[in-house]
């Protein structure tokens, strides 16, 4: 993939300190994942052991202060990175950045010191893999709808309802859930984040669902029937949950938008590969002027897509990206990832159709991408709001 990172050099978004941490990364992921990768793929979940591993070499936390083991830089950037080299080595399924990107922030701006002291630790070594269960089944993405109920009892809440499409839900050890601890008639006010460990009385898990995509990626249903959490366990504010929700889903959006650019950008590279060796009626596939168009089409659409999210990104940085912005990164590059992965595939022919073949998995993780951290449907709601409309 020479090609691709020489373009990806000249890149100003990152300095040196992100390249050096890509080098580490990806030696990482080259060393401890993506060889195992088709196995966890086939097991429907990824191994504990990994995280930790990932954790003792500094890629966990990166944002967690120092004194709790994290790497004390609250620098986006170095997530970014993560994600776009969990993309490029094509081992989507790895959830490190939901762990990272979005189930860590709640814990840095809303737990207490005594949380902080509990739980931080062990997110940054990945004892503690962390998740968090918004949607329900008959919510989707209206939070505002969330029906999961949070009753004060004595030094408890007790938790009732289901959780569905949880990512990390089999391994977690702590789930961010959010819950309504009012039912005054305040959609948005009434909400709570309340953490579920492990072994909570009342908390289980359902199946690991069967996806067509991230199959490594443990997605499932929670449980809460009568479910004890101690109330010390409340994350922010009583009542502050739709809030601490909403505040999240820019950079939540973010990190999806660099991995659908950086995903896009391997499917083009993996399609220039195979059109360039593969020959059809005694020349290279290549030599197809309708080929090379489509390839130079593509090429153009994920590098356009790329710029836009790599602006995105250096705002996230200055702590100057809207939420309309974000929307529309997630939207340019999830929109972009299925119709560049889509053509790309069409170049292998029958054999992009065979699960063997990068191209093919590449394919059914594009599909997800639009539909979790809101669809695509949402973000043309918000970005539509945002132009007065």
């Amino acid at each position: 993939m020479n090609a691709d990172r020489r373009q990806q050099e000249t890149r100003s978004v990152y300095a040196d300190e992100h390249e050096e941490f890509r080098a580490s990364f990806r030696r990482f992921l080259e060393s401890s994942v993506v060889q195992a990768y088709p196995q966890w793929e086939a097991d429907g979940v990824f191994p504990r052991e990994v995280f930790t591993q990932a954790g003792a070499h500094g890629f966990l936390g990166t944002a967690i202060d120092e004194e709790y083991g994290g790497g004390g830089v609250d620098d986006f950037r170095f997530n970014a990175v993560i994600a776009e080299e969990v993309a490029r080595a094509g081992v989507m399924s790895f959830g490190i950045n939901l762990h990272n990107d979005i189930c860590v922030p709640y814990f840095l701006r809303y737990a207490d010191a005594d949380q902080r002291a509990r739980w931080l630790p062990g997110l940054a070594s990945g004892e503690l893999i962390a998740a968090i269960a918004m949607t329900e089944p008959g919510t989707g993405s209206d939070l505002a709808g969330i029906a999961t109920t949070a009753v004060r009892d004595g030094d408890d809440f007790v938790i009732n309802g289901s959780k569905t499409f949880i990512s990390n839900g089999i391994n977690a050890d702590l789930v961010i859930v959010a819950a309504r601890t009012a039912t005054d008639g305040d959609r948005h006010g009434g909400l709570s984040l309340i953490v579920v460990e492990r072994d909570t009385p009342g908390f289980t898990r359902g199946r690991n669902l069967d996806k067509i995509g991230m199959h490594a990626q443990d997605t499932a249903e929670l449980f809460f029937a009568d479910a004890r959490v101690p109330a010390t366990n409340l994350l922010g504010e009583l009542g502050g949950g739709f809030t601490a929700l909403v505040s999240n889903l820019p950079q939540e959006r973010l990190t999806i938008a660099v991995a659908s650019t950086e995903a896009a950008v391997r499917a083009v590279e993996l399609a220039r590969e195979y059109v360039t060796e593969r020959t059809a009626f005694g020349r290279p596939l290549s030599a197809n002027q309708n080929t090379r168009f489509t390839l130079a089409d593509v090429h153009v659409q994920a590098q356009v897509v790329r710029s836009f999210v790599d602006d995105c990104l250096r705002a996230h940085a200055e702590g100057t990206l809207s939420a309309d912005r974000a929307a529309m990164a997630k939207l340019a590059a999830t929109e972009a990832q299925g119709v560049v992965v889509d053509k790309c595939l069409q170049m292998f022919g029958g054999y992009g159709y065979m699960a063997e073949y990068p191209i093919s998995r590449a394919y059914v993780d594009a599909r997800v991408q639009r539909i979790y951290g809101g669809t695509s449907e949402i973000m043309r709601e918000i970005i539509g709001k945002s132009m007065g409309v």
